[in-house]
């Protein structure tokens, strides 16, 4: 008699269990989901510049470099252009450009900057005569 009261209490126990993982499981995909909804991308786009750049747009999802050289995500063909002359970054959900150590410098909304700064959607970044547009969608 001890030893079906046993079972079934195993049994009832390892259900329960099952359904408690369920219950987690729904909650935790269900938090997932919401979180992509809300998530907001940051997108860079030339509006000023060589022609062959004009109307490129990139996504930011993570560092992008900007400069001279051919690795550069952003490739600038000037020689008043550093090989690496600038880097947009992600922290969070803000993004920052700094400037890395060019000569000419790198402009935000026609301020030089010399350390990193925050961005706001419809900035203008402007590296040697090619300007960057900044939007949050």
């Amino acid at each position: 008699m001890i030893d079906v009261v046993l079972l079934i209490g195993r049994l009832l126990f390892v259900a329960l269990l099952y359904l408690f993982l369920f219950a987690i499981m729904r909650t935790g995909i269900g938090l997932v989901r919401g979180q992509r909804k809300k998530e907001r991308t940051w997108n860079l786009s030339v509006e000023k510049g060589p022609k062959e750049l004009r109307g490129v747009s990139i996504v930011v999802r993570g560092p992008v470099i900007v400069g001279r050289s051919p690795s550069a995500d952003i490739v600038i063909g000037a020689g008043y252009v550093s090989a690496r002359h600038a880097r947009f970054s992600l922290m969070g959900q803000n993004l920052f450009v700094e400037d890395l150590g060019s000569t000419n410098g790198t402009l935000v909304n026609g301020q030089r900057i010399s350390d990193p700064v925050g961005l706001n959607n419809n900035d203008v970044v402007t590296v040697g005569d090619v300007s960057i547009r900044v939007r949050r969608s």
